[in-house]
């Protein structure tokens, strides 16, 4: 997709979605954000953060590159939420759903920013040179660097707690991510899935959902998205 339009619109974090995403798969996805994620009525409520029932919306929304449109804002309960987690949710909903995220008043498009993000394992302590061996290759100059292939990784001490990896923290002295880069997300996908298996870690992509197959990775076509708002057409009578 190309420059979206910037919108000046007074709204939270927000999903612009294609289609009208089914109430079940929306708490779904929520849940890999936050796995205490839950119903409230037609909204779902998430740390520090409401999930407002999707609502059809005016295209202008989007700067007009949705035909259709239906809006998910995420709306602050309380005090903003800590470590951008609002914006966050809105954008990785955007992503797996084929849709838009708008913040700010500002529309992009999340399947378009993935160059310089990637993946994560989030893991409770920092792992050693060793213990990353076996998948991980040092870089001979830093020894926060790793490379496997292609593959560009980098340990960097987790800032915040990620609802996602609440699990871990009981356990956490010093939570590290493994933070990947490269060009193909499918590998990226399967290195950060072997390496939180290795690891006792949890594989979750940049907006910190948690992933669960490498093609968690990949967005949905718009077009298959779009797909879903056309209703099956009757057989002409004979």
């Amino acid at each position: 997709m190309g420059w979206l339009a910037k919108r000046r619109l007074r709204t939270g974090p927000t999903a612009a979605l294609p289609a009208k995403p089914d109430p079940g798969e929306l708490l779904r996805l929520v849940q890999l954000a936050d796995p205490n994620a839950r119903r409230d009525g037609d909204d779902i409520v998430a740390v520090d953060v409401r999930v407002c029932a999707p609502v059809e919306a005016d295209k202008d929304l989007t700067g007009g590159e949705l035909e259709r449109v239906w809006a998910v804002r995420v709306a602050a309960e309380g005090p903003l939420p800590l470590d951008f987690f609002d914006r966050y949710l809105a954008e990785g909903l955007a992503f797996r759903l084929g849709g838009l995220a708008v913040c700010r008043g500002e529309v992009s498009d999340p399947a378009d920013d993935g160059a310089e993000s990637g993946p994560a394992v989030i893991l409770p302590v920092r792992p050693s040179a060793e213990e990353l061996a076996p998948l991980l290759q040092q870089d001979e100059e830093d020894e926060f660097l790793f490379t496997a292939g292609e593959v560009k990784a980098a340990l960097v001490p987790q800032k915040g707690q990620p609802p996602a990896v609440q699990e871990l923290l009981p356990f956490a002295t010093e939570l590290t991510a493994v933070e990947l880069r490269g060009d193909d997300p499918l590998k990226l996908g399967a290195l950060a899935l072997e390496l939180s298996e290795a690891l006792n870690g949890i594989p979750v992509d940049r907006w910190r959902f948690r992933i669960d197959a490498p093609e968690d990775l990949v967005a949905p076509a718009k077009e298959e998205a779009e797909e879903e708002l056309v209703a099956p057409t009757e057989p002409a009578p004979e």
